[in-house]
């Protein structure tokens, strides 16, 4: 990777975090992929990431994007990409165009399912020039070699794998910053195991 991603150069992609799709995720469970999705959306709220949210055919089992994402993101919500159906959504013109608005060349990509919804997007925008992030457990596939295979073509065309809290700690930067002790409560409340 050529830059950090810094709450200025990077923009936040939410993929197709639908009620029905994530019922398809069983490689890791599925309270932690919800938990960490929302506290992604939290983190770029509180940093003011530009963020994309995209669904795909909500009125058919994949459903609705998850109903928290509205509360956290409205405004992102309101406008999210409704695709008729593109698999790869980098390939909606739509979605695209969402993304060249955001004049972000570092690209925080999570797909409800690794080996459908995030592969291939990820991939297209790095053989654009897009620096990517792949945030692993804000994503799941239903089998595990599925995902193992998704991750393995991800990293040969450089997509960098992260992990919630690693992308989180990387954007703060400096926690002792009002908006890095916000961060931190993120990390406590939604993705780190309790302290007993």
């Amino acid at each position: 990777m050529n830059n950090i991603f810094t709450s200025q150069n990077s923009a936040l992609l939410l993929i197709d975090h639908q009620v029905g799709t994530m019922q398809l995720i069983k490689n890791i469970p599925l309270d932690v992929v919800k938990r960490n999705t929302l506290a992604l959306a939290k983190t770029a709220k509180i940093l003011n990431l530009p963020v994309i949210l995209t669904s795909s055919q909500e009125e058919n089992v994949q459903g609705e994007l998850m109903p928290e994402l509205k509360e956290i993101l409205p405004e992102a919500f309101a406008s999210r990409i409704k695709r008729a159906g593109i698999v790869n959504t980098w390939n909606d013109t739509n979605f695209k165009a969402a993304v060249e608005a955001t004049g972000r060349k570092n690209l925080i990509m999570a797909g409800v399912t690794t080996d459908v919804c995030l592969v291939f997007p990820s991939i297209s925008a790095r053989r654009e020039g897009y620096q990517v992030q792949a945030v692993m457990d804000a994503s799941g596939s239903p089998f595990d070699i599925s995902e193992d295979m998704s991750r393995r073509r991800m990293e040969r065309e450089n997509v960098v794998l992260t992990a919630t809290n690693t992308l989180i700690a990387e954007l703060a930067q400096d926690w002792s910053k009002p908006e890095g002790s916000q961060l931190i409560q993120v990390l406590f409340q939604d993705v780190l195991p309790k302290i007993e």
